[in-house]
């Protein structure tokens, strides 16, 4: 199965629409959204077209494709107006032998992963700067954020197919792999 994994689209219609634009040219069967779907939170700037009614439309046409797992800035009011769960602290994923923890990240994070066991993966967003970093109990994955980019890099989504992470910039071009071993 080939799953699309993003992350803080904050209410950018901008961003939403060209993240489904990708979707739908990578021939993806499911849209994970690691959180903060709606609302661009109090520490950032308005995103770009901050148009969130044009998000849930967006969204909710597709909603037998999403997966999606609560982050800081989503509330039980965004439930009420978009299809599909986002209340969920967690999802988990199995590839082979290899768990998948997805999660947004401000409450299990990088420094404080969940119990997993060597080889697992914890996959956040919250942090909007891509990331992929190795430890001997755990692999640390981060697609970065769709709408609002830190510490300069790209709006960007990934792809998981096959056991294989590709990070993407919103224009499609590949920038790093890392492949499940």
């Amino acid at each position: 199965m080939k799953i699309m994994i993003a992350s803080d689209i904050h209410g950018s219609g901008l961003y939403c629409e060209k993240l489904l634009e990708r979707y739908k040219e990578e021939k993806c069967q499911k849209l994970l959204l690691l959180g903060d779907i709606l609302y661009h939170g109090p520490r950032n700037d308005l995103p770009e077209i901050y148009a969130p009614k044009k998000v849930i439309e967006m969204l909710n046409n597709i909603k037998e494709e999403i997966m999606c797992v609560r982050g800081n800035c989503d509330t039980e009011v965004d439930q009420m107006v978009l299809e599909f769960p986002i209340m969920a602290d967690y999802a988990v994923l199995y590839h082979n032998e290899h768990m998948i923890f997805a999660t947004h990240g401000h409450k299990y994070t990088e420094q404080n992963p969940p119990m997993l066991y060597r080889g697992d993966v914890l996959l956040t967003g919250h942090t909007h700067i891509p990331a992929c970093n190795e430890y001997d109990d755990f692999i640390y994955i981060n697609p970065g954020s769709t709408t609002i980019p830190k510490a300069g890099s790209h709006h960007s989504y990934m792809i998981f197919e096959d056991g294989k992470f590709t990070w993407k910039t919103i224009e499609g071009e590949t920038y790093k792999e890392f492949e499940l071993k």
